[in-house]
């Protein structure tokens, strides 16, 4: 049986007011969550509760995945001190990713994490936009739609009630409510209400995103689209790279792609030129995209950062949620659902996958 506590007003109020309550009285060491100092959005990691008012953690906004964040901060030991987390829920299912390929460790964490609305596009990154954009946003919300300037994967994302959290938060229309759900999180309260999170309440809000999710799959065509459809949709790819950078599950210190050894020296441009007559530089732009799907698409949470970023418009995470869609249903697995679920691709299975479909 879960715990209950009600917010009433400001959301963010009432969670800033609740955790400088546990900081003050000793019960956590600090607080990590999205805020906004000197005029731009991060992640903080707070331990003076007197500036936890830079922190906004209901802000519908993702400036990087924090899952990789945490990942620097434990890759090679564990947090001192008990931290509450919050994270949106593709944050935390992509942090237990990392967690389960040991790029991190999951001790001494709270995690806090909201039933999701969606993430706002770096399009309304301006604060004057974003702050313009919320009243609708929240409203859409509360509605069970999808509010039309959140990133396509979220429209799109039906894991928006969060899987191993010690707390959820749902904002209602007059505050909000927090449920706590594990042994850590009822240690930090007293006196609260025995009551369980109603996920029909979202019914309304799942059958969006499950038609969305539909209706985006159905226009990308990947089934259709061969060699030539990969060459018009990732041929415009400038070889930046910023894609892997912000991907949560993309850990590697150097990756393969970006290796001097796999760059073209001049013997190879000569022979490539002289086979070809003609060459794009940079090269190998699509055979980077096909080794990334290739890599973790078992693994991706559809966080929507690598379309986000994207400085041409490539539909990189539409088109990675609806290959780790057909991915994951293979292999029965939803990323980040369970910690001790060992990740499909490190795993061998005798007789796994003996059906080949003609």
């Amino acid at each position: 049986m879960s715990k209950v506590l009600k917010i009433n007003g400001d959301l963010d109020d009432g969670l800033r007011e609740i955790l400088r309550n546990l900081l003050d009285s000793k019960k956590i060491d600090a607080v990590f969550a999205l805020g906004k100092c000197d005029d731009s959005f991060s992640y903080q990691l707070v331990a003076d509760s007197a500036k936890l008012d830079f922190i906004q953690p209901m802000l519908p906004f993702m400036p990087e995945n924090a899952a990789g964040l945490l990942s620097r901060l434990t890759a090679s030991s564990k947090v001192s001190g008990k931290i509450a987390v919050v994270l949106k829920p593709c944050e935390l299912r992509a942090f237990a990713e990392l967690v389960k390929r040991e790029q991190a460790e999951r001790d001494n964490f709270v995690f806090i994490s909201p039933v999701c609305g969606g993430v706002l596009s770096f399009s309304l990154y301006n604060e004057d936009s974003m702050e313009a954009a919320l009243p609708d946003y929240w409203k859409s919300f509360l509605a069970g739609e999808n509010y039309k300037s959140i990133r396509p994967t979220c429209a799109a994302c039906e894991h928006f009630v969060p899987m191993n959290a010690d707390i959820t938060i749902l904002p209602t229309s007059d505050g909000g409510e927090i449920f706590l759900h594990s042994e850590v999180a009822l240690g930090l309260f007293d006196n609260v209400s025995d009551g369980e999170l109603d996920e029909a309440k979202f019914d309304k809000l799942a059958t969006a995103r499950k038609t969305e999710r539909q209706r985006l799959f159905d226009e990308l065509k990947l089934e259709k689209m061969q060699i030539k459809g990969l060459v018009e949709t990732f041929g415009r790819c400038l070889g930046c790279h910023g894609c892997s950078a912000v991907c949560p599950i993309c850990y590697c210190a150097l990756c393969a792609f970006d290796a001097k050894e796999n760059e073209f020296d001049s013997p190879v441009f000569d022979k490539e030129l002289s086979k070809r007559g003609a060459l794009r530089i940079p090269p190998n732009t699509i055979f980077f995209h096909l080794g990334r799907i290739t890599h973790m698409s078992v693994s991706c949470v559809g966080c929507g950062m690598c379309s986000d970023v994207c400085p041409v418009d490539i539909p990189v995470a539409s088109i990675f949620q609806r290959v780790g869609d057909s991915v994951q249903k293979v292999f029965g697995y939803v990323p980040g659902a369970d910690f001790a679920e060992p990740v499909p691709l490190s795993t061998f299975i005798e007789n796994e996958l003996t059906e080949v479909e003609d």
